[in-house]
C-alpha cells in the first residue's frame, strides 16, 4: 500500500511538519510505504489548469505529482489558519482529478488548545468533494510544539495512544478500499 502525507504548512519553521515526519516514521516501522508532499518544497502556483492525468503534469512537478497519482491512501495534514485549513493544502488537491475511492485521514495541529479542530471540521467537507472516503477517526493535535521535536520524534509519550488509534482506523479503511 502506498500512502502519501500532504503537509500543508507554508511556514519555514513549521511545527506541523514535525507531525508529517512522525507519521512517516511510524508508517515505515509498520512496513508500509509512505511519502511526504511538503507544500513548502513543491512551488506550486495557484491553479489555472489542473493535472488531468500523469501526462498532463509539467516536468517540474512530475516527481511529487506521481506520488499523488500512485497513492492508495492520503493523509491530509494542516495547521489551522484563521479557522480553516491552509490555502496551500487546498491548492494541491485542486490540481488533481477526483480521488475516487481513496481513503483519507485528517490530521490537524496547533500550538493552541483546540488543535485545529475548526480546520478538521472543514476538511470533513472537502474530502467527499474530492470523492475520497474519510476515516472517521481524526488526529487533532493541541500543543503540537510540545508533543514533537524538530525531527518529528514524539516527546509526549501520552499522545502515542491517539496516534495509534488514528493510524489503526485509517489503515483499516485504506486496506478495505484497496481490496
Amino acid at each position: 500500500m502506498r500512502i502519501v502525507i500532504v503537509s500543508g504548512s507554508m511556514r519555514h519553521e513549521s511545527v506541523t511538519n514535525r507531525v508529517a515526519l512522525c507519521l512517516h516514521n511510524q508508517l515505515t516501522q509498520l512496513k508500509l510505504h509512505s511519502d511526504i508532499i511538503d507544500v513548502r518544497e513543491i512551488n506550486l502556483p495557484f491553479i489555472t489548469d489542473g493535472f488531468a492525468n500523469k501526462e498532463a503534469v509539467p516536468d517540474e512537478h512530475k516527481q511529487w505529482a506521481n506520488l499523488m497519482f500512485e497513492a492508495d491512501a492520503v493523509i491530509m495534514l494542516t495547521p489551522e489558519y484563521n479557522g480553516s485549513y491552509t490555502p496551500s493544502l487546498k491548492n494541491v488537491f485542486d490540481h488533481f482529478p477526483k480521488q475516487s475511492r481513496k481513503a483519507f485521514g485528517i490530521v490537524t495541529a496547533s500550538p493552541g488548545g483546540l488543535g485545529g479542530i475548526r480546520a478538521a471540521m472543514q476538511m470533513q467537507q472537502l474530502v467527499p468533494a474530492l470523492f475520497g472516503i474519510l476515516s472517521p477517526y481524526m488526529l487533532v493535535i493541541p500543543a503540537v510544539d510540545k508533543k514533537f521535536d524538530e525531527q518529528g520524534t514524539l516527546i509526549d509519550p501520552n499522545f502515542q495512544k491517539s496516534i495509534d488509534l488514528f493510524l489503526r482506523e485509517f489503515l483499516w479503511l485504506a486496506t478495505q478500499l484497496k481490496k
